[in-house]
């Protein structure tokens, strides 16, 4: 037994070492097989993603985050020279269109009359000087604000003497010239709104106010003043509609302003993101079964800033490119924006 443990074992053991360091020297250095290069080279490839063209529903509805303000007042405006007679009502109160407020001691232009001279033959001479009294009525229903005349006090025809603030409100909206786009017609009301206010209400009168020249600074058409431009960008028009006399609102809250511009049913839709161009016209690239992109001229309908209709240029099952070549996946400004069912669009701050 001593042997075994003196002589054998040790020589056992040294014999398996070197069988287990054998093997690995085999394994790191001598492969029984070349690596096949193959499962080195990336396999994979990158094609552009692609849509089929189909049929569907695109709902036009524009929506706007609007403010709610107070009608513009009226200027009282003196209705001719000469000098303040009277004041019937004092600044604070209530007006009707049309009621007195003073009125305007006005000399007539010189006459002159006939006379009979020291040697008894007749003369002309000027007459004695006459007056007439011009009244100023109020221009609107509302609060006279101010009425800045007293008796006596010297005025001229068309010069500002008060103004009554009406009991009106207006809601307003800025609208970008892409927006603009998207009215094929011009809209007549909106839909306004107000978060904690009263239900959603028909907003009339809507007009569209031209954008004002950063240049000139000149006020947009239609009572609205267009809106200078953000961080030297296009020029947003003003959206203005006239709120109902039964609203009950106040100046300064926010309004959601929601413009329905139309629907077009069981038409051709595309994404908007697959369009070079996005209004009445534009370009496409059509992938055949080969995978070849050929541009495609498209005539657009109604989009709802997501997709847009198609009314010439493609058929039901065509293939196209879902972006444009070389240009975002996600179009400036939409950036974290998600269209909700009913064609609503919500963009995070």
């Amino acid at each position: 037994m001593g042997v075994w443990r003196k002589w054998v074992f040790p020589i056992i053991r040294v014999v398996l070492v070197a069988v287990v360091a054998i093997a690995l020297v085999k394994l790191a250095f001598f492969p029984d097989r070349a690596e096949d290069d193959s499962t080195l080279q990336p396999g994979g490839s990158l094609a552009a993603p692609q849509v089929v063209v189909a049929t569907g529903t695109v709902t036009n509805d524009l929506v706007l985050t609007g403010t709610v303000n107070a009608d513009p007042t009226v200027a009282v405006k003196a209705s001719g020279t000469g000098t303040v007679d009277e004041v019937f009502v004092a600044a604070g109160s209530q007006v009707t269109a049309g009621d007195k407020l003073y009125d305007i001691k006005v000399e007539n232009p010189p006459a002159t009359v006939e006379e009979t001279g020291p040697d008894g033959q007749p003369m002309t001479v000027p007459a004695p000087p006459s007056y007439r009294f011009e009244k100023v009525f109020a221009p609107a229903t509302g609060v006279l604000s101010s009425l800045d005349v007293i008796e006596g006090q010297p005025v001229t025809t068309g010069g500002v003497t008060g103004q009554v603030a009406p009991p009106s409100f207006n809601v307003t909206a800025s609208l970008t010239p892409e927006q603009q786009y998207r009215l094929t017609q011009q809209p007549g009301e909106a839909q306004v709104a107000i978060s904690g206010g009263p239900a959603p209400f028909t907003c009339t009168g809507l007009t569209i106010g031209t954008p004002r020249s950063p240049a000139s600074g000149s006020d947009g058409q239609d009572g609205a003043a267009g809106q200078q431009p953000q961080g030297g960008g296009a020029t947003a028009a003003t959206v203005r509609c006239a709120v109902p006399g039964d609203v009950r609102v106040f100046p300064g809250l926010a309004a959601e302003v929601t413009i329905q511009a139309g629907t077009a049913e069981n038409v051709l839709v595309i994404p908007t993101t697959a369009v070079k161009g996005g209004a009445e016209t534009g370009v496409v690239w059509l992938v055949d079964a080969e995978g070849a992109q050929t541009e495609r001229e498209v005539k657009l309908g109604l989009s709802d800033g997501r997709q847009v209709a198609v009314a010439e240029g493609l058929a039901e099952g065509d293939s196209i490119l879902e972006f444009v070549p070389g240009a975002p996946a996600v179009p400036a400004g939409m950036e974290g924006c998600e269209l909700l069912p009913g064609g609503m669009q919500v963009c995070g701050g």
